[in-house]
């Protein structure tokens, strides 16, 4: 099955690595009521991001899971808005530099 190049966008996902033009965009999503969940893209393949889980969940006490996207590839997913901590673990353990996190959402 061959693609149309044209077709295709920019996908952050298929770079190896988080080049200057890469970002990482953490977003927060209305569920129902107060419930939101915490949305994290962009992060690079290479990584375990079962292990990103896993110590997202322990630190901040929180549930997630890994979530293949059909747009966005592998998105994290986090319960509760977790945008500030995600943000401050990933450039703590140096996953990224601050200058490519995107923070969105309310």
């Amino acid at each position: 099955m061959s693609e149309n190049p044209m077709l295709r966008t920019h996908d952050a996902f298929a770079e190896g690595e988080a080049g200057p033009n890469t970002y990482v965009h953490i977003r927060i999503q209305q569920r129902n009521g107060r419930k939101t969940l915490t949305t994290i893209q962009g992060l690079s393949d290479d990584y375990d991001f079962k292990k990103i889980v896993k110590a997202c969940k322990k630190e901040f006490a929180c549930n997630g899971t890994v979530v293949e996207h059909s747009e966005y590839g592998r998105v994290i997913q986090l319960q509760g808005d977790q945008r500030n901590n995600v943000c401050k673990l990933l450039c703590r353990v140096k996953l990224c530099k601050e200058d490519q996190i995107k923070l969105h959402g309310f």
